[in-house]
This record gives structure tokens, C-alpha cells and sequence, in this order.
């Protein structure tokens, strides 16, 4: 999983600008916090890869014993993925599944059904609403796919699936679920913890964490 700190200023800054800086830097930390429990047991190795470096204590206190941390290199994020990927290939991983931390309800199985396919196809995409996407897995044919896209725009998906067929790769699609970005979404979010947060401990959580602000 990729994530950031959560400076102030610095993280949601679309929902800070209805919520402000301290609310927003509050809702993303537990997002992290929330898909770092929900994800605990998921795949043979876990890494919370995260920036900046200078904040590694913080993220191992979440990591726990169930995730390793990782800084994330330098450059946009397409040259940070790639170098998370490359950095995987070359532990002799065999399928890798990345996760952002903007989606804390995303379905667990979407990850299972990453890996499942990854059997078979070089790239598996989970695309959000605003363009993107919330996961992308990987074999190692699929490391390129990261190059020139414009990242943070309307445009990633189109443009990652273009570069998909320039490569001569295989892709397979997971069904799209959402970001949250801005505070509709997060009223959205509410919402559908709601009802299904009593299923879920992690859910709950983030639900009381999002009522105190709301």
C-alpha cells in the first residue's frame, strides 16, 4: 500500500477545504490505520510503503508485525511505482497487487481477485470514478506501463490502458469503486458505513472517526 503522511496542509486537500486542515489530516490517517487492520492478513508479504522517509516511526507504529515499511523513491508517482514493482520483482515476488490509501471501503476481495488473475494476465486495474484507479497488480511483463501518464487528471486510466496496448500486454478489469477526495464523497463513504460498519471492526472505527468531524 502506498500512503503519506499526514502533515497538515499537505494531505486531502480538497477535503481540508471544506473541513480544513486539521479534519482532513485526521480523516486520512484513519484511512491508513483502517486499510492497514483490514488488509493485515491479505497476500504472503505486505508492504506499507510510504513518504516522507523522516516519518518511518509513525508508519511502523501502524505497521505492526503484519506489515514491513518502505520508503518510497523519489520522482512523480509513476517512477515511484515502478521502483516499488522492480523493488518486489527482484525479492522474487511473482505477483504483486498495489493499493492506494484514498479508497478505506474498497472490498478486500477485490485484492484476492487481483491475485487470481494475475495468474493469467499481466496487469489487473481497478478503476475509480474520477479517472483512475484505486489498484493495479502486476507480473513482471507490466513494470512500463507507468511511464507518461498524467498523473492526478482525468486522463490516468485512458492513458495507462493505451500504454497497456502499446506494450503488447494483457489487462483485466476489477468492478470500480471510489476515492475520497472531496466531501461529497466522504458524505458518500458515511454512508455506506452506515451499513455495513457493524461487520467490521476497522469500518467502525473509521465511521466514529468520520462522525466526530461530520
Amino acid at each position: 500500500m502506498f500512503a503519506k503522511y499526514w502533515e497538515l496542509g499537505e494531505v486531502k486537500t480538497r477535503l481540508a477545504a471544506t473541513l480544513g486542515n486539521d479534519s482532513a489530516s485526521e480523516i486520512y490517517r484513519s484511512f491508513v490505520s483502517t486499510l492497514v487492520q483490514r488488509f493485515s492478513h491479505r497476500a504472503d508479504r505486505r508492504v506499507l510503503c510510504f513518504t516522507p522517509e523522516e516519518h518511518a516511526d509513525s508508519f511502523r507504529a501502524f505497521a505492526g508485525q503484519d506489515w514491513i515499511i518502505q520508503s518510497q523513491s523519489t520522482g512523480d508517482l509513476g517512477s515511484r511505482m515502478t521502483s516499488f514493482f522492480d523493488s518486489c520483482f527482484r525479492e522474487d515476488a511473482e505477483r504483486v497487487v498495489l493499493i492506494g490509501s484514498d479508497s478505506p471501503s474498497m472490498p478486500v476481495e477485490y485484492v484476492d481477485s487481483a491475485f487470481g488473475l494475475l495468474r493469467e494476465t499481466d496487469v489487473v486495474l481497478g478503476p475509480t470514478d474520477d479517472g483512475g484507479y484505486y489498484l493495479v497488480g502486476v507480473s513482471r511483463a507490466g513494470t512500463a506501463i507507468f511511464e507518461d501518464i498524467d498523473w492526478s487528471t482525468p486522463r490516468v486510466w485512458e492513458q495507462t490502458i493505451a500504454r497497456i496496448g502499446e506494450l503488447r500486454l494483457s489487462y483485466e478489469s476489477l468492478p470500480q469503486w471510489y476515492d475520497v477526495d472531496e466531501s461529497a464523497d466522504l458524505e458518500r463513504l458515511r454512508n455506506e458505513l452506515l451499513q455495513i460498519a457493524n461487520d467490521d471492526p476497522a469500518l467502525s472505527e473509521l465511521l466514529a472517526a468520520i462522525n466526530r468531524i461530520l
